[in-house]
Formats: structure tokens, sequence, C-alpha cells
């Protein structure tokens, strides 16, 4: 399964998109400072996450929620 996932700073201000294999691992990296663009930002929690069974359709919805576009549909409806 890979998985994409929205991260939510615990102050409620910050978010990150990203995609992965082990969803426990990475939040693991994410709140230990490994990942440079979460790092000032920690600690972090998952506000959702889907899974997919085909890796190319778990890259294209990574993608379309990093458009514009697709921020706006994750604040309303994930």
């Amino acid at each position: 399964m890979t998985y994409v996932y929205i991260l939510r700073s615990e102050c409620g201000q910050h978010f990150y998109t990203g995609m992965t294999t082990d969803l426990v691992a990475r939040l693991a990296r994410h709140n230990a400072g490994q990942v440079r663009h979460t790092a000032k930002f920690r600690p972090w929690r998952v506000q959702t996450y889907l899974a997919f069974d085909d890796p190319a359709r778990a890259v294209a919805f990574e993608r379309y929620l990093k458009s514009g576009s697709g921020r706006a549909f994750a604040h309303r409806h994930l």
C-alpha cells in the first residue's frame, strides 16, 4: 500500500502533504526533525491519510493535493 497523508502541526497553522509506504515510520521521522521541510513546525499529527493499491494513482493524488485547487479541496473535504 502507498499512503498519501496530510499532516497538521500541533499549533494548527501549518500543513504538509506527503506520500509513503510506511506511515508510522514517516510520521516519526517528521516529528524527530529528520525532514527538512517540517522540522521547524514540530510536532505533527496525521490529519488525513488515504491508502492506494496503485502507486501511480497515489503520486497523481499527492500532486493534485499540492496544487491550488487540491489544497482548497483538502481544506473543504479532508
